[in-house]
């Protein structure tokens, strides 16, 4: 793990590690109730956004030019936990 909690203006991340050659930042949610669609789903288009700037902001401090992935850790009631690896593409 290289950070956790990662935090700046632009929002933050839960978990910043790397798998292999690759930077993953991961989003963490949990839900006590799977009504509109789950944990996963909560990480709609505005959260994604907003993680994608505080990644940026995150590879501009520490300077690395490694590809990167967004993952989202989805905590279901259980509990039950289900990692999604490459949950989302972030435009360029």
């Amino acid at each position: 793990m290289l950070a956790r909690n990662y935090r700046c203006r632009r929002g933050e991340i839960d978990i910043v590690m790397r798998d292999g050659r690759e930077l993953v930042f991961v989003e963490v949610r949990y839900r006590g109730s799977e009504g509109s669609g789950g944990p996963g789903a909560s990480v709609d288009q505005h959260k994604q956004r907003r993680l994608a700037a505080a990644a940026a902001h995150y590879l501009q401090r520490a300077g690395d030019d490694l590809p990167a992935r967004f993952d989202v850790v989805a905590v279901h009631r259980g509990p039950r936990i289900e990692w999604i690896r490459n949950a989302f593409e972030v435009e360029q």
